[in-house]
């Protein structure tokens, strides 16, 4: 498992290759990050969409030995403590933090796409918005709507590339939608209950430029019991303590 450790004023959360240090940052490790970053397709270049701490792209690096890893991140801080949390990595040479919004990014060399872009993305539309502003910025899609980060996924993935995303349950429809509107195809889908008896609370999407036969799931995080379930256990056994 893992332990989340308070050292004076940082909150750090330790993995078994790298730690997330998250003191500055307003959403912290979570399950959908842990669950989209052991569960997306990589490739050579990957691209993290809204990094936050840098939790996923740490986890694409990790899983990917041969990728480059570039993290999108418009927070200021929050991409500070990104750039900290890969320094301390053993991936600091294959990860590249860039401070600016993903509408703005440029990607070097421009050319291909990336083979696998991966994003945990704002999801709360019409609704009230966060007291704290950095938590507004990073939950609420004013800063990025879905239309922009579809719009986004489809100039920057290759030909043959795939755009993995994690969403709550309630927004996957809007999502497929706009990624349908903008010539993408839905190739894979888990809907992931937290426990067995309950429904499914999030989805795991992945979307191709192609016209894949889609692949449909349903799987569980955590057993009647409290413990996790066999398909989470096996899909986050290279990260957790």
């Amino acid at each position: 498992m893992y332990y989340l450790s308070v050292q004076g004023t940082k909150d750090i959360f330790h993995f078994k290759q790298f730690s997330i240090c998250q003191d500055t940052c307003a959403l912290k490790v979570g399950t959908d990050g842990v669950l989209l970053g052991s569960w997306a397709q990589g490739g050579k270049r990957i691209l993290d969409i809204g990094t936050g701490t840098g939790l996923i792209a740490l986890m694409m690096a990790q899983r990917f030995p041969d990728a480059v890893v570039d993290a999108v991140e418009i927070d200021a801080d929050a991409a500070a403590q990104a750039m900290g949390n890969v320094k301390a990595s053993p991936f600091a040479d294959r990860i590249y933090i860039h401070e600016t919004a993903i509408q703005k990014f440029t990607p070097l060399p421009p050319q291909g796409g990336f083979d696998s872009i991966v994003s945990n993305p704002p999801f709360f539309q019409q609704s009230l918005k966060a007291p704290d502003a950095k938590r507004t910025l990073a939950r609420h899609t004013d800063s990025l709507s879905f239309r922009d980060l579809i719009k986004s996924a489809v100039r920057l993935l290759a030909a043959t590339g795939e755009f993995s995303v994690v969403i709550p349950f309630n927004m996957r429809q809007s999502l497929i939608d706009e990624a349908i509107i903008q010539g993408l195809s839905l190739s894979r889908s888990v809907a992931v209950k937290t426990v067995p008896h309950k429904a499914a609370k999030r989805y795991l999407l992945a979307f191709r430029k192609e016209r894949p036969e889609i692949m449909e799931e349903q799987e569980v995080v955590m057993t009647e019991s409290g413990e996790r379930s066999p398909w989470y256990q096996e899909l986050t056994k290279d990260f957790y303590l």
